[in-house]
This record gives structure tokens, sequence and C-alpha cells, in this order.
């Protein structure tokens, strides 16, 4: 929420600024930076990311230029899961380091003006967490922690699942428990039983998590797999999608009416949102963040912002960059689909723009290295909240690993050309590094006049400006092969992205679009390809662009 206080401050930074407008709060122009902890930096040469990595390197967030960082999970697991598989919510595993090492993170990051947010994975706990051992027992008060039921008997006498649902990963999501005689419910892997949010003792297990560490002093939490939280109580058989060529195991098979956001989980999303505005943010007026992860529809996203008397999660993440876009869309694909939000955010609420995180291929790869600079224009440079993966600052790609093909985009950061890319002093490291480290690291990009990391930095530069903070946005597709938006607000200095996606050189005209700018522009940032140098004049009625060439002009 806005801090009224702060108005003087912030209508006197930003002269020309219209001294109706509110000011904006800290997460609404900030960019979060997600750390993949595995893969950010082993502080002990045993080859795998810690805590003290991280705040060894938080001079680097601070370099980049973002304000805030969201570490994936580090709690204690037994690690089948990447870290997703709990068995302690408020404990850092080992594999990490201790609590010490995070209060110091935390400290430090505070000292830097760095918010710190952490992964909540609410959905499911491991099998090894001690809840659901005594679960399995019909210990009290766990006995109903989690999603258990007898099953069914079919007409040939044998026990089978209570009805056709689908775990995420493929085959049923259910799963018999010999020593409980029952069937347990998991949406992801069987080793990640779903916990009962019908229990009211579950929510309150979870709002002791969450003030666990909002009283360490975090800034918030991003939800995970919100959309499961809750099914239907009636345990209901799903229809099939009728999608061709999908086998009856996969997850595409069925259409998730009852299994995926069913009204109860908004009005669970609210419950803690509540807890975080009544008992925190206006205790002290620091706004505690809550980021919701749901891939589904735009009407289903847009409803887990709640409204102005009940209000949801302050970010629904906004995937439509991952869903809906790659290297073979056109300048109508981006127009759409920056539209497709844009238009659909509830009045008052604040946008925001993912291109990638740890469960998709990296953008470079996605959209191809020509295209990392435009992509990342635009996450930076639209209206609302910038969210950066590791590494993609830097322009790096999915590594061909081999096993695991949910890895590829989880590799070791590649730091300097040293051994395992400055990652680790370990030659073993977790997920090998990538093997093109050696060309391909923040080293050699901090040092080089024109990098994907300096167009970055200059993007964050950008960012502070009142017309991208502010301004409005007006968008255009220039034929099939130019993607253009302006950031303009009276009074401040006006920022045009252009983007070309197309496969030939072109001179494009942008007069007819922005008649009310000058003729000549300032070339604020370009891509490391362009023929225009950071500084250097453009006419507006002749832009040149090579091919996957991106500009960001401005009228200073």
């Amino acid at each position: 929420m806005p801090r009224l206080t702060a108005a003087v401050a912030l209508l006197a930074l930003w002269s020309g600024v219209r001294a109706a407008q509110d000011p904006l709060d800290w997460w609404k122009t900030t960019t979060v930076y997600q750390i993949y902890p595995l893969s950010f930096k082993d502080s002990n040469g045993d080859g795998i990311g810690d805590l003290r990595g991280i705040l060894d390197k938080l001079d680097h967030v601070k370099d980049m230029g973002a304000g805030a960082i969201w570490i994936n999970p580090f709690f204690r697991s037994p690690l089948e899961g990447y870290g997703y598989d709990i068995t302690n919510y408020c404990d850092v595993d080992p594999v990490f380091g201790t609590i010490a090492d995070f209060d110091e993170l935390l400290a430090k990051a505070k000292g830097m003006d760095i918010k710190v947010i952490l992964d909540l994975v609410p959905n499911h706990s491991s099998d090894k967490h001690e809840w659901f051992i005594k679960s399995t027992q019909r210990v009290d008060p766990y006995t109903d922690y989690y999603v258990w039921h007898d099953g069914k008997v079919n007409d040939a006498g044998q026990r089978e699942p209570p009805n056709n649902w689908i775990a995420t990963i493929s085959g049923s999501a259910w799963t018999w428990s010999d020593a409980r005689q029952q069937y347990y419910l998991h949406q992801f892997g069987v080793n990640m039983p779903d916990l009962n949010y019908r229990n009211t003792l579950v929510r309150e297990e979870m709002k002791k998590v969450l003030r666990f560490w909002l009283d360490r002093g975090v800034d918030g939490f991003r939800v995970d797999a919100v959309p499961h939280l809750l099914e239907d109580s009636q345990f209901r058989d799903e229809s099939l999608s009728n999608t061709p060529g999908l086998p009856p195991t996969d997850y595409g098979y069925l259409v998730h009416t009852y299994t995926a956001n069913v009204p109860e989980t908004y009005d669970l999303i609210r419950e803690w949102r509540a807890l975080l505005d009544s008992e925190y943010t206006n205790q002290d007026q620091h706004t505690r963040l809550m980021m919701t992860e749901a891939y589904a529809t735009v009407e289903q996203t847009m409803a887990y912002y709640g409204n102005a008397t009940h209000p949801g999660s302050h970010l629904p993440f906004n995937f439509n960059f991952i869903q809906y876009l790659n290297g073979y869309s056109k300048a109508p694909d981006y127009e759409r689909v920056v539209h497709s939000w844009l238009d659909n955010v509830p009045a008052g609420m604040t946008s925001n723009w993912v291109a990638g995180n740890h469960d998709q291929r990296r953008v470079s790869t996605r959209f191809g290295t020509f295209m990392r600079d435009s992509i990342n224009m635009m996450v930076t440079l639209l209206p609302g909240t910038a969210i950066t993966y590791y590494g993609e600052e830097i322009g790096m790609v999915d590594a061909d690993i081999g096993g695991d093909p949910s890895a590829p985009e989880r590799t070791p950061f590649q730091w300097d050309d040293s051994t395992s890319a400055g990652f680790s002093t370990n030659t073993s490291t977790w997920l090998p590094v990538n093997t093109n480290y050696k060309e391909l690291n923040l080293k050699l990009e901090a040092a080089t006049d024109r990098s994907y990391y300096h167009v970055y930095q200059k993007l964050m530069e950008a960012r502070q400006s009142p017309a991208v903070q502010r301004g409005s946005v007006n968008t255009h597709a220039l034929g099939d092969t130019v993607f253009t938006f302006s950031r303009e607000l009276e009074g401040a200095d006006s920022f045009v992205v252009v983007a070309h996606v197309g496969d030939n050189p072109e001179t494009i005209d942008l007069s007819s679009v922005y008649p009310a700018l000058p003729d000549n522009l300032l070339v604020h940032t370009s891509n490391i390809e362009s023929v225009y140098a950071p500084g250097s004049t453009v006419p507006k009625n002749a832009v040149y662009l090579n091919w996957k060439d991106a500009l960001v002009l401005t009228t200073k």
C-alpha cells in the first residue's frame, strides 16, 4: 500500500509530475531479481550454491540495479524436488547454511536497501515431513492435515482412486498408503502430498510460517503453485479436454475444473493478504508483498488481485511472454499479448512482466540470442514491476546437461572464466556449468563497452525516470516486423522502445505513430549489434533496424 508520509518527498523528486498523483510504493517500480540458490554462488566449495554465496554477491544485485531479491526454497528438505519438498518450513537446510546465515544475509540486504522475498510453498510438503508421517499414523491433530480418501471399489471388486484426477507431472494424482489404508492426494510428485486447507489447523500452521519469516524481517513472499491449493470437496471427476494426441496420463488430458483455481482458493489468498496487511504493513507502513504463481486464464489470474475491499495478491504473475510468445512471434503478437494483460488489470492494480524463471527455458534459448536485449527492454520498460531470472542480465542460455530435462535453465551463474565459471572452487558442481562460460560471463561483460549486461544496467537506469514509473503506454505494431511502444508523461522526458522481430533489415518512420515527439531522438540504449551507439541521434522518420535490432529512444 502507498506510504502517504512519503508523498511530499516523492513529489519533490519528480519535478513536473502533477501533485494530484499518489506516491508509488516500493514494489510498484522495483525490479525483482529471482535467485535460484542451488545455482547462484557456492561459498564453501561443495559445488552447491548457498545463502552465504548470495550474501557475498549482493553487490552484484545492487550494481545491476535490482531493488529486491526473490530467493527460491532453501528450507529443510530431502531435495528430491529441488527444494520444493519441504520437511521444515521454519529452518534452513544444512546444504544452504544456517538460520544465522539467513539473518546475516537479510541484515546486509536491508543495509543496501535491497528487499528480500521468500518462496512460500504451501500446496504440499515432503512425504518425509513430520506432519505427513503422523498423518499416515492417524496421530491427532495431524490426522486430517492432508487430503485422504478411501477410494472406491470397481465392478471387479478392486479398490481404485476416488476419481480421475491427474497429477501435473502425469499419472494419477492419488497414491495408496499401506500404513493408513487410504489414498492421499498429490497434485505434484508422489513424494509431495497436498496439504488440506479445509482443515483450519493447517491454515493456522501456514500462518505461523508466514509470521516466523515476517518477524525475522522479510519483505514478502512469492506463493508457489497457487491454483492447486484447494480442490473440489465432492471429489468429482473432471471432464476430458479432447485434445488430440494426449495420452490419458497427461495433465492436459482433462479440463481442471475441480482441481485448479476453485473459488475457495481465492478466499485463502485473501486470508493470507489480510494477515500481511493487518499484522505488519498497517503497523509500520512498509508493504509486505505477496506475489502469486498461477498459470491460468486471464480471468482466473486477474481474480487473484482481489478488490479494494478484499485485496488478494499484489502481483499475480504475468506469464504472457512465457506462454504466448517465442522467437517466431510477429509484431502484432507482441502487441496483442501486452494488451491482453494491460487491458484486463483491475483498476488501481499494478502490472508485472516476467519472461523467464526456473521452470522455463531461458529467454535467449526460447527467443534466440539476438532477441535477448529486446525482451529485456519490454520486461523492464512496460508499466509496473519487472521480474528478472538470474543470468538473464548477462544473456545466459540453456545448457545441454543431459539427464533431467527440467534443469537446463538452472545451471550455475557464470561469474567469470575461472574454475566452474566462478560459481564454485570445485570442478564438480551440482549441475554442470554451461560450456560457453569463457565467452559468456559477468566479468567479461562488465569490462566490455557494449554488452548485454551494460544494456541491462541502462534499462534499470531508465526505470527510474518519471515517464517509465508513471507515464502512459502507447503500443503499435508496424507491419509484422516492428513492435514499438512509448512511455510518456507531461513535463517529463519520453521513452520509445523499438523492437525489430523480422528477418531482414529495414528503415522505419515513427512520425505517424509518435507525431508529438521531436523530429530527432536520442539513443538511450541499443542492442549490442545495433549500428546506433548510446548517445547518438536518430531522425524519427528514418530509423534503421538490422535483423532483430532493438532501441530505447528518448526525447532528452
